[in-house]
C-alpha cells in the first residue's frame, strides 16, 4: 500500500463520493447492499495490491455480511431493517478486525470489545500515521514530496468556460431535450445550493478518511497473533473459591425456591391466570419480562464469575460447573413458564411486533443457554462469546427470513376464522410485508365472510392512507415494496365494493357486508 498510496486515497473518496449518491435524500433500500458490496469489493482490492490476502476463516465472514446487507432491501418492517443494518456493520467490523488473522472464532468476549476499540483508534489514527510513513520513505528515498499548485488548472477552467458556454448555447438552440437538460444542470450550481454542496462534501471526506482508516487496519493490524486470555487470563483472578461457591449456591437456592413455589402457576395454564386477580395481560407481562430479565443478567453473572474466581483443582472446577449448570437449567425451567406465558396472551389478544419478537428471542436464548451448559460441561467457556455471537446472527436471521409483519397477519387471520375480531387499524399500520400475505388471504376460499371483509378493508386502507408515494429513486428500491405493488394491483377490481367514509376526519371503511372499519393506526401493547 505504501508503494502506490494514490490507490487508497482514490479508492476510499470514490466509495465516499458512492455513499453521498447512493444515500442522499434516499431512505435505506438496495442502496445499503449496494455500497456494502462495493465496499467489500474495494477493501480486498486495495488489500490485494498491498499483497494482504485474506485468511481462510475470514472468507466465511463474507456471505454472511451480504445476507444481511440484502435484509434491508427484502423486509421493510423497522425492527428487521435495524438489525440488519447493524449486523451488516458488525460483521464488517470483524472482518476488518480478523482480515489476515481469521480467528474471530476462537475469539473470547473480551477479544471483541478490545478489537472495536482497537479498529475505532485505526479509523482516526492510521490515516495520518500511514501518510507520514509515506512521507519518510518518500524522504528517505530521495524521492521528494511533490506540491500540488491549483493555478495551471484554474487557468484552464477560466479559458475553457466561455468556450464551453458558446457551444453549449448553439446545441441548446438545436435541440429541445439537450436544452432542458442543461437547465437542469446549470440549476446545480445555484448559489443556495452552496451550503449542501459544503456539507456533502465535508462528509464525503470524513466518510472517505475512516474507510481509508479501516483498510489500513486490515493491512497491519489484524493478524490475531494473541488474543486476550489465550494462555493467561487477561484478569487475575482476585475472588475466592469459598465466595464464588456461596454466591453461586444462594442464587441457585432462590431459583430453586421460585420454581417450586410458582411451579403450578407456571405450568397450570389458563385456569390459573386469574389466580390473585391477575388479568392475562398483568400475567404474560409480569411473566416474561422479569423472567427473561432473569435469564440475561444470569448469564453475565456465571460469565463474570468465572472471569474473577479461582478454581486450583478439579474438584473446584467440577463445583462450579455444577453450581453454574443448575442455575442454567432453573433459569430455562423459568424461560419455559415464560413462553407458554406469552403463548396465553398471544392466544388472548392476539400477534403484535412486540410479542412476535420476544417470541423469537426466548428461543434464541434457550439455545444459548443449551449452549451455555454444555460449553460449562466441557471446560470451554472461552467458546461462549462465539455462542453469543452465532445465537444473536440466528436472531436476526429469524426475523428476516420468516418477514414478521407477514407472520403477524397470518396468526391473527387464523386466530379471526376461530371467532375472535381482527384488529384492522394495527394490521394497517404495519409494513408492505403485510401486503402479499394480506392478498393470499383475501383470495382464499376457506376465509368466512366477515374475515374477508375485514382483510379487504385492510387493503382498502392501504390505498387511502397512501395514495401518492414518495418520489424515491431506484436507490431506494426494496423487493418488498415492489411485491406489496404487485399483489395489490391483483385485487384492486375486487376491492372497488368497498366505500370511504367519514373521509374528513379519521378514515372509515364501508365493507361490503356493511361493517364499518376505523383506518387510523391504533397499537397493540
Amino acid at each position: 500500500m505504501k508503494k502506490n498510496p494514490k490507490i487508497l486515497w482514490i479508492t476510499v473518496l470514490v466509495l465516499g463520493w458512492l455513499f453521498d449518491f447512493l444515500f442522499w435524500k434516499q431512505s435505506i433500500g438496495i442502496n445499503f447492499a449496494i455500497y456494502t458490496l462495493f465496499c467489500l469489493i474495494g477493501g480486498f482490492f486495495i488489500l490485494r495490491m498491498d499483497e494482504k490476502r485474506p485468511s481462510p476463516g475470514t472468507i466465511w465472514l463474507i456471505p454472511l455480511v451480504l445476507f444481511f446487507a440484502a435484509i434491508t432491501f427484502l423486509r421493510a418492517e423497522p425492527m428487521t431493517l435495524f438489525l440488519g443494518v447493524v449486523f451488516t456493520l458488525f460483521l464488517m467490523c470483524i472482518l476488518a478486525m480478523t482480515y489476515l488473522g481469521g480467528r474471530w472464532i476462537q475469539y473470547s468476549l473480551a477479544d471483541y470489545v478490545s478489537g472495536l476499540f482497537k479498529l475505532a483508534g485505526s479509523m482516526f489514527v492510521q490515516p495520518i500515521s500511514f501518510n507520514s510513513e509515506v512521507r519518510r520513505e518518500q524522504a528517505g528515498n530521495g524521492e521528494g514530496i511533490k506540491k500540488f499548485t491549483p493555478w495551471p488548472i484554474l487557468r484552464g477552467i477560466v479559458i475553457a468556460i466561455p468556450i464551453v458556454a458558446f457551444f453549449a448555447a448553439l446545441l441548446a438552440s438545436a435541440d429541445a431535450v439537450f436544452s432542458q437538460q442543461l437547465g437542469l444542470f446549470i440549476k446545480l450550481f445555484r448559489i443556495e445550493n452552496l451550503p449542501q454542496y459544503i456539507f456533502r462534501f465535508v462528509y464525503i471526506l470524513v466518510g472517505a478518511y475512516l474507510l481509508a482508516g479501516v483498510f489500513l487496519h486490515a493491512s497491519t493490524q489484524s493478524k490475531d497473533e494473541k488474543l486476550l486470555g489465550e494462555d493467561k487470563s487477561w484478569v487475575n483472578p482476585f475472588l475466592g473459591f469459598t465466595e464464588t461457591t456461596v454466591v453461586l449456591g444462594s442464587v441457585a437456592v432462590l431459583f430453586a425456591a421460585f420454581v417450586v413455589i410458582q411451579f403450578r402457576y407456571f405450568f397450570g395454564g389458563q385456569t390459573n391466570i386469574n389466580v390473585a386477580g391477575f388479568t392475562y395481560s398483568e400475567y404474560a407481562r409480569r411473566g416474561f419480562g422479569e423472567l427473561l430479565a432473569v435469564a440475561i443478567f444470569s448469564l453475565l453473572m456465571i460469565l463474570g464469575l468465572g472471569t474473577a474466581s479461582r478454581r486450583e483443582n478439579d474438584k473446584e472446577r467440577l463445583i462450579y460447573s455444577g453450581l453454574s449448570t443448575a442455575i442454567v437449567v432453573l433459569v430455562m425451567v423459568m424461560l419455559v413458564s415464560a413462553y407458554q406465558r406469552l403463548l396465553l396472551y398471544e392466544a388472548a389478544y392476539g400477534f403484535s411486533r412486540l410479542r412476535t419478537y420476544t417470541h423469537v428471542l426466548l428461543i434464541w436464548i434457550g439455545i444459548l443457554l443449551c449452549a451455555v451448559v454444555i460449553l460449562e460441561i466441557l471446560h470451554r467457556q472461552r467458546a461462549i462469546a462465539v455462542a453469543v455471537l452465532i445465537t444473536s446472527l440466528g436472531f436476526v436471521a429469524t426475523l428476516g427470513l420468516m418477514n414478521v409483519d407477514g407472520f403477524i397477519v397470518r396468526q391473527n387471520v387464523n386466530r379471526a376464522m376461530s371467532g375472535h375480531g381482527l384488529d384492522v387499524p394495527y394490521i394497517v399500520s404495519l409494513s408492505n410485508d403485510t401486503v402479499p400475505v394480506l392478498v393470499k388471504e383475501f383470495r382464499s376460499t376457506e376465509l368466512p365472510g366477515y374475515t374477508r371483509d375485514a382483510v379487504g378493508a385492510i387493503l382498502f386502507c392501504g390505498l387511502q392512507a397512501d395514495p401518492q408515494k414518495p418520489n424515491k429513486g431506484w436507490q431506494s428500491f426494496t423487493l418488498s415494496s415492489w411485491q406489496a405493488e404487485a399483489a395489490i394491483n391483483g385485487v384492486k377490481p375486487q376491492l372497488d365494493r368497498y366505500r370511504v367514509r367519514n373521509d374528513q376526519g379519521p378514515l372509515q371503511i364501508l365493507t361490503p357486508g356493511g361493517v364499518m372499519y376505523n383506518c387510523y393506526q391504533g397499537g397493540m401493547d
